[in-house]
């Protein structure tokens, strides 16, 4: 069986296709420029189009070795791009790249990975039934079909004691928290011998403790040579981690900056989106009745060896924006389902308004004005195939007045779509673009103006503003705190603890399925929070 699995996993390395030819001259140009004189990367003149649109034009990178360089821009500057040219997923139409001044042709990922350009992506790209060693080794020739374990762990060894990046190798990957996930994906970067390596967003799915754990190895990994592209819209981190940072605008770059004392997240709020940011103020509502109750949630499925929600209660008034904190995966998905009518519990009940509601689904709880935000914009919100049009009414369009005795009325959708277009400033081609086309920031909107068009009585927002630049976060919050000045109940869901202390009344912190605390915002600390999410106590927060 071993035999069979390790076939398996030398099978799908094959695959992958990484050259040794390329390795070993990537390999050999790093030491001959160990003196540190000759940049680790340059790009030169980078420019990218689609469909005759540039989406970066003339656009220039250095990179030294042990430099962690801070990329920034808005969703749709150009970033993304950029960092997909580098990783071989896209060809660049004009420009050069230079890893240790020798120029480089990048067809493929595989390519980059063996010119020692490695990228940990937002979203993880590992195989949960495999163990930590397994996947590591992905992306490595093996001998005769099989994979050379012994050397493998000896190598992982080295990278832990190197980096401080320890994990258990013989661990089944989907039994990793997500800090471990990330971790791994980190140590196989170095594994295949990266000496540039992109951080895409690296903290959005992490604890406060579990980020400075992660910057701890970012700067071994500094200090080690190699060279750190670091992305986030977290600006406070990225001053925190940096040396240096570039500003993205439209496809060019505005600002290369020494990280130095006169940066501040405002100045670099305004490099980004070009005007100046003011984040929303929140007014003190009393809180109201009762809007939504949960007493006693469970949600049990077949074959899982613990409850997704275990005797969850907690209660949502009118004026109150209740904040649930939890390291991903703790069953913030069940919560937010069994909420909007998706996931049917195991036991207990749910009311809202006063009114117990039996038997919910997604139709019967947006006639009592539940509205839902949820976490996959595209899997679940919207539909990346379809006109903007059909995913804003989608789950509406049995209803007046966008249907009739059966028929579509595609006048009164157009109109529908297009004020709201005006209304939420959604900028795509029309009424009838694609939604998939979309930036993420504009999907969102998107999905805000479907749910508070019909101004629901509750909302359940999961991670509405994950991913998005300065300036959707400010537009996001803003529409979710007059929810709350309109005397409404939402219920927020982030793994953004500063996103929670901004906009929460009260937060709750959801560990293993159980809601763990509840504490007044004002009176908790992201120490306290953040060692909760964990499983810890949180000191005087959890008592």
């Amino acid at each position: 069986m071993l035999r069979r699995r390790s076939r398996a996993v030398a099978q799908h390395t094959d695959r992958v296709g990484v050259t040794n030819n390329l390795a070993a001259k990537a390999s050999q140009a790093a030491n001959n420029a160990v003196d540190g004189t000759v940049p680790l990367l340059k790009m030169r003149g980078i420019a990218k189009q689609f469909a005759g649109v540039y989406a970066i034009r003339d656009v220039d990178l250095t990179l030294s070795r042990g430099e962690v360089l801070g990329l920034l821009g808005e969703n749709g500057a150009g970033k993304t791009t950029l960092m997909n040219v580098l990783f071989g997923i896209y060809t660049p139409d004009a420009g050069s790249i230079h890893v240790h001044d020798r120029a480089v042709a990048l067809g493929n990922p595989a390519d980059a990975l063996a010119t020692g350009i490695g990228m940990v992506h937002q979203h993880f790209h590992l195989v949960p039934r495999h163990t930590v060693l397994e996947n590591i080794m992905v992306g490595s020739p093996g001998r005769y079909g099989l994979l050379d374990t012994r050397r493998a762990q000896g190598r992982l060894d080295e990278i832990s004691s190197r980096y401080g990046l320890s994990i258990d190798s013989a661990q089944r990957v989907e039994e990793l928290t997500v800090g471990e996930q990330q971790r791994l994906e980190i140590i196989k970067a170095l594994y295949h011998q990266a000496q540039v390596l992109i951080l895409d967003e690296p903290t959005s799915v992490l604890t406060p403790q579990q980020s400075e754990g992660l910057f701890e190895a970012v700067r071994t990994m500094a200090n080690n040579g190699v060279g750190v592209v670091f992305i986030s819209h977290k600006l406070k981190e990225v001053l925190t981690i940096t040396q240096r940072i570039m500003v993205m605008r439209r496809g060019s770059v505005v600002a290369n900056l020494a990280n130095d004392d006169t940066l501040t997240p405002v100045h670099l709020a305004q490099l980004m989106c070009g005007r100046e940011i003011e984040p929303p103020k929140r007014v003190a509502t009393p809180a109201g009745r009762v809007l939504l109750r949960l007493s006693n949630i469970t949600v049990r499925r077949r074959g899982m060896q613990r409850d997704q929600l275990s005797g969850v209660t907690m209660d949502v008034r009118a004026g109150e924006i209740v904040g649930v904190a939890g390291v991903s995966g703790n069953g913030q998905r069940e919560l937010a389902g069994v909420i909007a009518g998706t996931i049917s519990p195991s036991s207990g009940t749910l009311e809202v308004d006063g009114a117990r509601v039996r038997n919910a689904t997604p139709r019967s709880m947006q006639r009592l004005g539940v509205a839902q935000i949820p976490e996959d914009r595209i899997g679940a919100g919207l539909l990346s195939n379809l006109p903007l049009s059909d995913s804003v009414v989608l789950p509406r369009f049995h209803t007046a007045p966008f249907s009739r005795l059966g028929w579509l009325k595609r006048g009164a959708i157009r109109k529908f779509v297009t004020d709201q277009m005006q209304n939420f400033d959604i900028r795509a081609a029309g009424t009838e673009a694609r939604t998939g086309t979309l930036s993420g920031g504009n999907l969102q909107k998107a999905l805000l103006a479907r749910e508070l068009a019909f101004h629901p009585v509750v909302l359940v927002a999961a991670q509405p503003t994950r991913g998005l630049d300065v300036a959707g976060v400010e537009f996001v919050h803003q529409q979710i705190l007059d929810l709350k000045t309109n005397a409404r109940g939402v219920v927020l869901i982030s793994e953004d603890l500063e996103e929670l202390f901004a906009l929460a009344d009260r937060i709750v912190v959801i560990y293993e399925g159980r809601l763990v605390a509840d504490l007044a915002a004002s009176q908790a600390t992201v120490t306290d929070v953040g060692m909760l999410m964990a499983g810890g106590s949180g000191g005087e927060a959890a008592e």
